[in-house]
């Protein structure tokens, strides 16, 4: 039980200390989720959500590093690249 205390009270000093940190946390996670489901199911709504949701996460990220940048900016900046151009790729690749 304190495990999930502790982790609660993590989760909420964090949304309130980074909230766009939160957000991209929270997209990320639900990526995962729908990319998951996506695997069992099969149906197209599942992946669409899934890249619209990394496609979301990874904007987010730049328009974060562009505003305020971080001490680990090209890494994050990178990744968020490599996660829209992907997306994307996915995007296309369904059209």
């Amino acid at each position: 039980m304190r495990f999930w205390h502790f982790w609660l009270n993590s989760l909420f000093l964090s949304s309130q200390h980074q909230p766009a940190h939160f957000i991209e946390f929270v997209m990320l996670v639900l990526t995962i989720l729908l990319l998951g489901i996506w695997g069992v199911t099969q149906e197209l709504p599942y992946m669409l959500l899934c890249l619209s949701y990394a496609i979301g996460a990874a904007i987010s990220m730049l328009v974060r590093e562009a505003i305020a940048p971080s001490p680990q900016a090209k890494i994050s900046r990178f990744t968020a690249l490599l996660l829209l151009v992907i997306s994307l790729y996915g995007f296309v690749d369904f059209l």
